[in-house]
């Protein structure tokens, strides 16, 4: 079957994420920092970035991220795989995480 699916990301849903051994993140009430210990870059996620940060780290594809997402905010999942693709190109272009198994084009 050709893959000329309307999605704009598939491989990206399809995706493992990881967050590379230079990058550390740790996880506040009020943002989460990410810092790239080989750039010594720092950066600020709000609490809701922070959460999906955590959410794709702890699952096994982007798109199992999303549907728990979802469910936790209670929002319609084609919203929540905007926000999710959204944030994951912006930290892929940032170096702060790297997927497995797919691209993120």
């Amino acid at each position: 079957m050709p893959q000329d699916a309307p999605q704009s990301s598939p491989p990206l849903l399809a995706a493992k994420v990881r967050v590379p051994q230079n990058v550390v993140f740790r996880s506040f009430p009020a943002e989460t920092v990410v810092l790239n210990l080989q750039t010594g870059k720092y950066h600020g996620l709000n609490p809701t970035a922070g959460r999906m940060l955590e959410v794709l780290v702890e699952s096994e594809t982007v798109n199992d991220a999303v549907e728990v997402l979802a469910a936790e905010y209670d929002r319609p999942a084609a919203g929540v795989e905007r926000d999710v693709q959204d944030l994951c190109r912006a930290l892929l272009d940032r170096g702060l995480i790297e997927t497995e198994g797919a691209t993120a084009d």
